[in-house]
């Protein structure tokens, strides 16, 4: 973290496996997030534990995914369970340059096959940082939409610094324009751009599905990340932008 400015990356990781045929890629994924030297990194899809695959997947790390992505660049994280199985778990996860102040994970599940959450820290500055990883129906994100509007709300000063990103399912932009008319939020690729970025599915992007959203901040620049590296970790691409401080 640089002075009053930061560099913001998010992606869906997809488990930490390619596309296509299935191979880890965890590697190759920490390689690309160090490369883009971001201050701090969004991450959903994240598995937590799984015993079958430390038992039969090649190079399964020993720690976790969040703590052999995180390395020692990011010696901060912070990691919500939200999908429960027999074998494991996976959720979201934030890497931070800077040490949390408090950190939660906020249930925003709504159908029984469904676990969804949350990810709520708060760094230095008071920062407040909201990982989301929302569900494929629309009903279901439209309750989701409602509990993250009522959690910011209730449990973030309204003069404080927010980040919210992540992978937000909302092809049809339904919740992009209540956080905006809510929250006194931007998307950082549409204060850029002029629209929301196009990041699903990687090999050709039509759907806007993976956002940054700010409130305290200018935004400088964004971008999608959907190279030849990028585009064999995820289905999603990766979105990266370069903000700072707004003036009081």
């Amino acid at each position: 973290m640089s002075g009053t400015h930061l560099k913001i990356l998010t992606l869906n990781i997809h488990k930490g496996f390619a596309m296509g045929p299935r191979r880890l890629v965890l590697s190759h994924i920490r390689e690309q997030l160090r490369a883009s030297k971001a201050d701090l990194v969004f991450l959903q899809e994240v598995v937590g534990d799984n015993q079958r695959h430390r038992k039969k997947v090649h190079h399964w790390p020993a720690e976790t995914q969040l703590e052999f992505l995180a390395d020692t660049v990011w010696t901060h994280h912070a990691y919500g369970k939200n999908a429960i199985y027999q074998h494991g778990h996976h959720g979201n996860a934030i890497l931070s340059e800077s040490p949390f102040l408090s950190w939660d994970n906020i249930d925003a599940s709504f159908v029984n096959f469904s676990h969804r959450g949350f990810l709520h820290g708060v760094i230095a500055n008071d920062i407040h940082l909201i990982c989301i990883h929302f569900g494929l129906f629309e009903k279901e994100r439209r309750l989701q939409t409602l509990r993250l509007i009522e959690h910011v709300k209730r449990c973030i000063p309204a003069d404080a610094r927010l980040v919210i990103a992540g992978d937000f399912n909302d092809w049809r932009q339904i919740t992009h324009r209540a956080l905006v008319a809510s929250l006194g939020v931007c998307e950082a690729h549409e204060a850029t751009h002029g629209t929301c970025a196009k990041t699903f599915p990687a090999f050709l992007p039509v759907l806007p599905m993976d956002r940054i959203y700010l409130r305290g901040f200018d935004v400088h620049a964004c971008t999608t990340l959907s190279g030849n590296h990028w585009r064999e970790f995820s289905d999603h691409c990766a979105m990266i932008t370069d903000i700072s401080f707004s003036a009081p």
